[in-house]
């Protein structure tokens, strides 16, 4: 009948459970719970997976007949397989319970609690129901508990097991690995169940190894490692059995301290975590301190190993411990410190940058207060020296020094870390010494390493260290102060730093190449044979101990020439002259080692073959010329690319003396082409990115395509990163920066497989430099230490040679400076007055400099008034050479000719620049005029100009009717409109206060009503339709005073922005006295345009002629010729 207990049926919901912790403390892969309603038949819930905090959540529904027994027994098991089952695993709890008991709780959840298991008690939450009708049910399907003896072996050791964990009883031990290797013996290669079987097996036998039970580690983990070979990486139990192997290979690590064991439980980590969802008690255990903590922490004890491998491992393991870890700072550094020694071994700048990039994090993380922070101060600095080293960039160094100041304020003395940081300071004052020549840094340096010396005995690992730079400091000393009490000490700690460090040590060739060089310092005061001849033993050593790619090679090679090159000084062997040679070869070609120092080597390497008279003196040269290019590739900006270069200060007359070594050679062109590799390259290498390529275009559209992308990318990137302050941040950026100029550089090597562009990009040679004497004769003039000359290049044929024998390097720096001093006379003067010093010095320039170039181009190569084009270095580049005048009478009473009435002059910085300005004239655009006009800056300016505002309406009127004009001034000539202007028109008039800075010449500006335009801001413009500038303001084309031998100013800026003609002065103009000359140019220039016709800035340089002629009698001489034209 309705509502008996025959027809009754009770609905169980199994909900929740808690406090579930698993006997034998073996890792569950879920948890279940089984209800066993009679013998014969069992319900299991779904396995579910353990959260970390041990509950779990079920939420699985079973309608069971309450008439089929008296009473049921509910379990909760720990299941070691989320999937297919071997037994029943191993038993949390075990109740009976009667149905009256249970249905005392009906339509509510309830708790049932189970003994306790490791000190708390395990519960689940239950709600029943009666129900009269069966339903359907989710969990498992009823079992039938037929006997196994594999599920039953399988289940015993379980027990067995979880016993011998209770009571430590061997014997129980024993029975579990006799029941599981019956299970395994039945689960022959192929069954479903062996990767289970040998799990188990494994697993008491791991335990029985952390007891002490078990000796053999070696067997567990194979059988590990074999069940995890068995289980597909999507099987849900596969994050467990990599676990479980980790587990093996860490107790083994543990035990037996194997590194592979622990780099390969790093590895199995980094492949787990992802798998371990967060919450879950495998997640949790896994990230705890037996787990991934003790793998890392491991890790980081490791040696330090720069191989790719050991690089590797090093990233695995950083990707292991999150930001806010507390090991995440020394992993951090144990990374940075691997990138170091790859970059030691190979010298890959971009592993010194990623490795302070590193050190930086690893600071941050390390704030004021942390227990460790003088160390990740330290670490940081020690890779901003090496990259200092490697580089030269200042900043690296003053930050490193900053830092190690902070650490060393951190580690007050008795402070385990004082000694290192007192080292590490001194060897930084050290370089900043090098660099600044600020003897108090030696001085502070040597009392830095005395003070270290005396914190630990001398069988302390460092105290040889300490020995080597104190040496090395007091060595320094001497060198500046000639003290030979201090070479002598340096020598003696030397000796002590090898005896006491032994043979096998790894850094000894440090103190061997140290030692070397100070022993040919002796060498030369003493003329001892016996020091030269242990130098170079010493510095043979040092190569020996090295490999062939190692950085530090360089300097064994430098000490060895510097060892030979001191024996020929006193033997006058020429063997040995030819051994030094052939280690300065070596050094600048050894390509790991950081471009300053080669290309430094390259500069001494010069001045001794020019000193000896060796033939190698031309390819040093083009060594250095190589290198230095090279180096200021590596730059991102212009201003960085400068002030590389200005580090070569004393090598700024090498372009000059190359050349005159070429022509010493009587090879002429090879001259035109170091003079020009050597003195254009800031403008050549900015050029680069803009280099037409129609002609690549039409032979491979697809790779011209490339790389113009890509010097998009180079370029923008260059812009992106010289704005930056953030110290970090420009690491960053130069990384990039590095990157895809890699990319950019593969795309060239791929335009020079194409024979036709085989010299893509590549320093010019003579046949391509004779294009700039298209239109005339192109003049350089040379002024060397060793000779002053000129090269003419003309339209067609070989060079002509013009020795200048009255003219020495000496003479043209003081006509330099005597210009100088007569102009600023000449300003004091009134017009009428005559310019007798002026006079005087232009007559010496005709009759010593101009007038034996002008015999040549006259009678050998039969030019009369004609365009040429002069192209000076060094001190040439400071005298008025167009204005080169005899001032005499012939004796037919009639004046003898000057320079610019037998030609018309133009100027151009270097031969590549007036080529680019040819190339980029193949294609004519409307002309539009703008004159740009700022007579009244702001305040603190300059003073007002009064006559700018009628200059730019007398060019207004004097400009034809028919070209597009546009006049900005006043308000509106800021910097802002100015650089619009620039972009937007063909031809402009600029009238306003110019500055050059001599010391920053890309900081040279142009002064407008609020910023100034700099030259920087023009040479970041791209305007190739531009053909014009008159820069009627004060020193738009005098040079720059530090890098070598460039020509950087204002003028030259507007032409390689794009402006092919560009007319510029070389002192301070006279505003009112200019519009004379102003007014006569564009006469002069736009004679027939008043009906229509084209513009043509090609008339430019006649047209100045011209007008300085027709002014003679109302401009004072110094005003005439302050205007020079440059370009077409």
């Amino acid at each position: 009948m309705p509502g008996s207990s025959e027809s009754r049926y009770i609905r169980l919901e199994v909900i929740s459970g808690k406090n579930l912790r698993v006997p034998s403390w073996r890792i569950p892969a879920g948890i279940y719970v089984s209800i066993n309603v009679d013998s014969r038949r069992r319900w299991k819930s779904a396995i579910s997976v353990l959260s970390s905090d041990e509950l779990v959540a079920w939420g699985n529904t079973v309608t069971l007949p309450s008439n089929t027994s008296p009473a049921l027994s509910i379990e909760i098991r720990a299941s070691y397989e989320l999937r297919r089952m071997l037994g029943g695993g191993e038993v949390i709890g075990e109740i009976q319970m009667s149905w009256d008991e249970l249905l005392d709780h009906r339509d509510h959840p309830f708790d049932i609690s189970f003994p306790a298991v490791r000190d708390v008690q395990p519960s689940i939450t239950l709600k029943v129901a009666v129900v009269h009708v069966w339903d359907d049910q989710n969990g498992a399907p009823f079992d039938s508990l037929v006997d196994c003896e594999i599920a039953r072996d399988a289940d015993a050791g379980h027990a067995q097991f979880a016993s011998y964990v209770k009571s430590e009883n061997v014997s129980h031990l024993n029975d579990a690995m006799e029941h599981f290797q019956l299970v395994l013996n039945h689960c022959p290669v192929g069954h479903p169940d062996r990767a289970t079987a040998l799990t188990n097996l494994a697993w008491v036998r791991l335990k029985g190894y952390i007891q002490n039970d078990v000796e053999d580690i070696d067997t567990t983990t194979s059988l590990f490692r074999d069940a995890l070979a068995l289980c597909p990486q999507h099987h849900p139990d596969y994050p467990l059995s990599l676990y479980n192997l980790t587990e093996a290979l860490t107790w083994r690590h543990s035990r037996k301290s194997t590194d592979v064991d622990i780099c390969e439980a790093a590895q199995l980590y980094r492949e787990l975590l992802p798998l371990c969802p967060e919450g879950t008690y495998l997640r949790g255990i896994a990230t705890g301190k037996n787990g991934v903590d003790y793998v890392i922490s491991r890790c980081n004890e490791l040696p330090t190993d720069g191989s790719d491998e050991g690089i590797h491992l090093r990233r695995v393991v950083l990707e292991l411990c999150p930001l806010d870890h507390q090991l995440c700072p020394r992993t951090l550094h144990e990374l940075a410190e691997a990138l170091q020694a790859r970059f030691d071994a190979h010298g890959s700048i971009d592993d010194l940058d990623m490795g302070i990039q590193l050190s930086r994090k690893a600071v941050a993380l390390a704030p004021e207060g942390h227990a460790d922070r003088d160390t990740h101060l330290n670490n940081l600095a020690m890779l901003l020296v090496s990259r200092f080293s490697h580089q030269g960039k200042p900043n690296d160094l003053d930050e490193a020094i900053s830092l190690y100041e902070e650490g060393l304020h951190l580690c007050p003395v008795g402070h385990e870390s004082r000694n290192c940081l007192l080292d590490n300071l001194g060897t930084a004052l050290i370089n900043r010494f090098n660099k600044y020549s600020d003897i108090e840094d030696v001085t502070r340096a040597i009392s830095l390493y005395r003070e270290a010396l005396t914190l630990h005995p001398p069988e302390h690992p460092q105290y040889h260290t300490t020995l080597n730079n104190l040496a090395i400091a007091l060595q320094t000393r001497y060198n500046n102060s000639q003290v030979r009490e201090d070479l002598n000490e340096a020598i003696y700690l030397y000796r002590e730093s090898l005896r006491l460090m032994g043979l096998d040590l790894p850094d000894r060739y440090i103190t061997l190449f140290n030692s070397s060089s100070a022993l040919c310092f002796r060498f030369m005061l003493t003329r001892e044979n016996e020091d030269v001849e242990e130098a170079i033993a010493l510095c043979q050593e040092s190569l020996a101990a090295l490999s062939s790619l190692h950085p530090d090679r360089y300097f064994s090679y430098m000490c060895l020439q510097e060892a030979y090159l001191s024996r020929y000084r006193i033997l006058h062997d020429p063997a040995d002259l030819s051994l030094a040679v052939e280690n300065f070869r070596l050094a600048s070609r050894h390509s790991t080692q950081g471009f300053p120092q080669r290309t430094a080597d390259a500069f001494y390497w010069t001045i001794t073959a020019e000193q000896h008279g060796h033939g190698s003196a031309l390819e040093a040269y083009s060594t250095f010329f190589e290198l230095l290019d090279a180096h200021l590739a590596t730059r991102s900006s212009a201003t960085s690319r400068r002030e590389a270069a200005s580090a070569f200060h004393r090598a700024r007359t090498l372009p000059a003396d190359a050349a005159s070594c070429a022509i010493r050679c009587d090879n002429l062109p090879h001259a035109v082409e170091l003079v020009e590799q050597g003195r254009g390259q800031q403008w050549s290498l900015a050029s680069r990115l803009r280099t037409p390529v129609e002609d690549l275009e039409s032979a491979n559209p697809t790779l011209a395509h490339k790389y113009l992308e890509l010097s998009q990318l180079v370029s923008s990137a260059a812009k992106s990163s010289a704005t930056i302050t953030d110290s970090a941040a420009a690491d960053r950026a130069a990384t990039e920066y590095r990157r895809i100029t890699r990319q950019w550089e593969a795309a060239i090597a791929k335009i020079r497989d194409l024979r036709e562009f085989s010299r893509f990009l590549l320093p010019p040679l003579y046949a391509d430099l004779q294009a700039a004497a298209r239109q005339g004769p192109v003049i350089i003039l040379i002024a060397s230490q060793y000779s002053c000359s000129a090269i003419i290049v003309p339209t067609s044929g070989d060079p002509h040679h013009v020795p200048l024998p009255s003219v020495t390097l000496a003479d043209l720096t003081n006509l330099k400076d005597r210009f100088a001093r007569a102009i600023r006379h000449a300003s004091t003067l009134g017009p009428k007055v005559p310019r007798n010093d002026l006079i005087v010095l232009l007559r010496t320039v005709w009759d010593e400099i101009m007038l034996p170039i002008v015999n040549i181009l006259q009678h050998n190569l039969k030019l009369k008034y004609c365009r040429i084009w002069l192209c000076p270095t060094a001190a040439f580049t400071s005298i008025p050479l167009h204005a080169a005048h005899p001032f005499r009478t012939n004796p037919d009473g009639s004046r003898e000719p000057c320079l610019e009435d037998l030609y018309i002059c133009s100027y151009t910085p270097t031969l590549s620049a007036l080529v680019r300005s040819r190339q980029t004239m193949k294609k004519r655009v409307t002309s539009s005029f703008v004159t740009i006009g700022q007579g009244q800056p702001g305040a603190g300016k300059g003073k007002a100009l009064l006559a700018v505002d009628s200059e730019l309406e007398l060019v207004h009127k004097l400009v034809p009717a028919t070209a597009k004009h546009t006049t900005i001034s006043g308000d509106a000539a800021t910097r802002a409109g100015a650089l619009e202007a620039l972009q937007e028109n063909t031809w402009v008039h600029l009238a306003c206060h110019g500055k050059q800075d001599p010391k920053q010449p890309y900081n040279s500006h142009f002064i407008m009503k609020d910023e100034d335009l700099t030259l920087l801001d023009i040479m970041e413009r791209d305007i190739p339709q531009a053909e014009f500038a008159f820069l009627s303001a004060c020193h738009t084309a005098v040079g720059d005073e530090e890098t070598p031998d460039e020509v950087i100013h204002l003028a030259a800026g507007l032409q390689f922005s794009g402006f092919k003609s560009v007319i510029g002065t070389l002192w301070q103009v006279d505003d009112s006295v200019a519009q004379h000359v102003v007014k006569a140019f564009y006469e002069n220039m736009f004679p027939d345009l008043k009906d229509g016709g084209a513009m043509d800035c090609t008339k430019a340089a006649w047209a100045l002629n011209r007008a300085t002629h027709a002014v003679k009698t109302t401009v004072p001489l110094e005003q005439r010729m302050v205007f020079v034209h440059i370009g077409v």
